[in-house]
C-alpha cells in the first residue's frame, strides 16, 4: 500500500521560507512540492521524495519529463546560438511552422504566430480577429479559462477571483453557457442535442438580445474545457457552432493550449467533433516544457500587415528546437499511447467510482481526464474541500495531481505514462479518497 509521508521535507520547507520572501504571493502553488528532477513521468523533490507526476506541469511535458531527445535537441541548438529575434530567420522556426502547416486541424494551409504562452497567443488572436473582420465584439464561454492578461482575462470566466480588483476588463466580451452534459441548465426542446441548445440560447438571447452579428468578430472556445473543470461538451455542440459562424460570417477560435498536441489522442481535441476552426490557440505541450504558444490561423485570415504584431522571442530558436523534437515524439508513438493508455485509465476509474459515492462523474478524451467529487450524486453539489483533501493525500502518498473546475481531479500524465505507472497512480488515488472520504464523513450515495 502506498507509504503516507509527512510532507513537506526540511530542504523543502527551508527553500519554500526564502520564496515567501522574494517572489509574488499571486502564484497560485497547490501543495508544498519543491522539485528537485525528474525523469519521465517520475520526479523527486530536494528531499529525496519520489513521486509520480499526474499533472505533467497543467498538461505541459507531454513527453515526459527531460526526454533524452528533446534535451538533445535543445543542446545542440544552444552551441549554435540561443537567440536572434524576430527581426530576421533562422531553420528551426520555419521547420516548426511547416510541421504545424501539416498537421493543422483545417484543411487550408495554415500561418503561424508563434508567441511564448497560451495566453499571448490568445492576444495575438483578439488582435487578428479584429484586423480581419473589421468587427469588435466577442462571444467566450461561462467557465472558460484563456489567461490572465488584460485582454485574455476578459474571456476567462471559471473563477471571480480572476477578475477581482481589476474592472474594468477589455470591453467586447459576453459570456454564453458552456454546454456542460453533467449540469445542464439551460432548457431543451424535444429531441435537441444539448450543445445544439447552447448555440440556439447565443442566436436567439445574444445575438437577438444583446450583440448584432455583424459586430461579432469571433467566438473563442475551448474544445475541452481545461481550468473549467475538463468539461466535455454535448456532441451538437461544435457542429452547430460552426454552422452559426458560418451563416454569420463570425470567425470560430479555439483555444487549444491545454487540450491540443496528442493530449486527447488527435493532434488536436476539435478533431473529434468533426469541425474546423479559423483560428487555433497553441502552448502547453507543444515544447515539453520550453516556453512556446503559437496563433496558428487559415493563411486568408492571417492578412495583417508587417509591423502590425510581433514580439522578441516568439519562435525562439531552442524552444523551435524543442517543439519539433517533441512533435516527432508524439508523431512516433505518444499519440496512439494517448488513446490506448487514456482508454485504459478510463476503465480503472469506472472501477473506483464503483466504490466510492464521492465520484459524481468521469470524463474525458485520451489523458485528458477529469474526476469531478460531489457531496451527493443526485443533488450533484460540489465537494471543493473533499477534492482538496484528496489532492493533499495524494501528495502525502507520492502522487501529484491538480484540481480544476469547483470540485474536478485532473488526469493529465505525460503522453509517454505506461500502464503500469497508471495502476500505480491509481492505487494512491483510490486510497487517497478514502482518506478523504472517512475523514469527511462521506456516506453512500447512489
Amino acid at each position: 500500500m502506498p507509504v503516507t509521508r509527512n510532507l513537506p521535507g526540511p530542504k523543502s520547507r527551508a527553500i519554500i521560507k526564502r520564496d515567501q520572501a522574494v517572489i509574488s504571493h499571486s502564484y497560485p502553488r497547490g501543495y508544498p512540492f519543491v522539485m528537485d528532477h525528474g525523469r519521465g513521468t517520475e520526479v523527486w523533490d530536494v528531499d529525496g521524495n519520489r513521486f509520480l507526476d499526474f499533472a505533467a506541469g497543467i498538461a505541459v511535458v507531454s513527453t515526459g519529463h527531460s526526454h533524452p531527445r528533446v534535451v538533445k535537441a535543445i543542446q545542440e541548438q544552444a552551441e549554435k546560438f540561443i537567440h536572434i529575434s524576430s527581426d530576421f530567420y533562422h531553420p528551426k522556426w520555419v521547420e516548426l511552422g511547416e510541421k504545424l502547416n501539416e498537421i493543422a486541424p483545417f484543411m487550408d494551409n495554415a500561418v503561424s504566430f508563434m508567441t511564448n504562452s497560451g495566453t499571448e497567443s490568445i492576444e495575438a488572436a483578439i488582435k487578428l480577429a479584429r484586423h480581419y473582420t473589421w468587427r469588435t465584439e466577442f462571444i467566450g464561454f461561462l467557465g472558460a479559462f484563456h489567461g490572465r492578461t488584460m485582454g485574455a482575462v476578459a474571456f476567462t470566466a471559471s473563477k471571480p477571483i480572476y477578475h477581482r480588483d481589476f474592472y474594468p476588463l477589455m470591453s467586447g466580451v459576453v459570456h454564453a453557457p458552456y454546454p456542460d452534459p453533467y449540469r445542464p441548465f439551460l432548457v431543451q426542446e424535444i429531441n435537441e442535442d444539448y450543445g445544439e441548445t447552447a448555440v440556439r440560447y447565443i442566436e436567439e438571447q445574444i445575438l437577438g438580445h444583446i450583440l448584432p452579428p455583424e459586430d461579432v468578430a469571433g467566438i473563442l472556445v475551448e474544445p475541452i474545457q481545461g481550468e473549467g473543470g475538463y468539461v466535455v461538451p454535448s456532441p451538437g455542440f461544435f457542429p452547430a457552432l460552426r454552422e452559426l459562424c458560418d451563416r454569420y460570417n463570425i470567425l470560430l477560435i479555439v483555444d487549444e493550449a491545454q487540450s491540443g498536441m496528442g493530449r486527447t489522442g488527435k493532434w488536436w481535441a476539435i478533431e473529434h467533433t468533426g469541425v474546423e476552426s479559423d483560428i487555433v490557440c497553441v502552448a502547453k505541450g507543444i515544447a515539453s516544457g520550453m516556453p512556446l504558444g503559437v496563433m496558428m490561423a487559415r493563411e486568408h485570415v492571417m492578412n495583417w500587415p508587417k509591423g502590425s504584431h510581433g514580439n522578441t522571442y516568439g519562435g525562439n530558436p531552442l524552444v523551435c528546437a524543442a517543439a519539433l523534437a517533441t512533435l516527432e515524439l508524439i508523431e512516433d508513438g505518444y499519440l496512439a499511447n494517448a488513446t490506448e493508455v487514456g482508454a485504459y485509465t478510463m476503465d480503472v476509474l469506472a472501477e473506483i467510482m464503483s466504490r466510492h459515492p464521492s465520484i459524481g462523474d468521469i470524463r474525458g478524451k485520451g489523458l485528458m481526464i477529469g474526476v469531478e467529487f460531489v457531496k451527493d450524486r443526485q443533488t450533484k453539489e460540489y465537494a471543493e474541500q473533499l477534492r482538496d483533501d484528496i489532492v493533499e493525500a495524494a501528495f502525502q502518498r507520492g502522487l501529484l495531481l491538480l484540481g480544476c473546475g469547483k470540485s474536478t481531479i485532473r488526469i493529465a500524465p505525460p503522453l509517454s505514462v505506461t500502464r503500469e505507472e497508471v495502476d500505480a497512480a491509481m492505487l494512491i488515488f483510490d486510497e487517497a479518497i478514502s482518506v478523504a472520504e472517512q475523514e469527511s464523513h462521506v456516506i453512500n450515495a447512489t
